[in-house]
């Protein structure tokens, strides 16, 4: 039996599901990708000659650094083991709900990683406070390309209830609650 929400495509909601956590899967490879790479970079960083002629500021700055790598890499990897322990489960709804958020929490990290890699980065090489006005620039334009630039065209563009929104009005009037 299908569901159809008289708008969009018509599809029930574990065919949704799937195709939704298809896109999902797209998107954390990117994520995922970059985020091992940085963070790879950042663990050898460490092993380097001149890392013990960093200044203590720069050696914090780099602690933080690393630590919010390893929770953006632990948050952008996690819809995985989520998927992995929820499969066969009729959970998969519910799975791509968590994955997303996870993936968002996960892009707000890589934010707060790439700000902070920028910094040290710029600290480094420029030894001045010209560093901080470039990781400010820098860290408006990461906002405007992952935040704003999406919410403007939500704004913008409305013209009708999200697709999660109309799953869960005719989720009210007939699902089973089975997935």
């Amino acid at each position: 039996m299908s569901e159809t929400h008289g708008r969009g495509r018509e599809e029930t909601q574990e065919e949704r599901a799937d195709r939704q956590w298809t896109e999902l899967l797209q998107e954390l490879r990117v994520a995922q990708t970059g985020v091992q790479i940085l963070f790879g970079f950042l663990l050898a960083v460490v092993f380097q000659s001149r890392f013990e002629d960093l200044a203590h500021v720069d050696r914090d700055i780099y602690v933080v650094t690393v630590m919010l790598g390893a929770a953006t890499a632990a948050t952008l990897i996690g819809p995985v083991s989520y998927h992995r322990l929820l499969t066969g489960r009729r959970m998969k709804p519910q799975t791509v709900i968590w994955a997303s958020r996870m993936t968002v929490l996960g892009l707000v990290l890589l934010f707060c990683t790439m700000c902070s890699t920028l910094l040290l980065i710029m600290r480094v090489a420029l030894h001045n406070q010209v560093a901080l006005w470039l990781v400010g620039v820098m860290a408006l334009w990461f906002l405007a390309c992952w935040f704003l630039f999406p919410l403007w065209a939500i704004a913008k563009g409305r013209s009708g209830p999200r697709e999660d929104e109309a799953d869960d009005e005719a989720g009210a009037t007939g699902a089973s609650g089975r997935t």
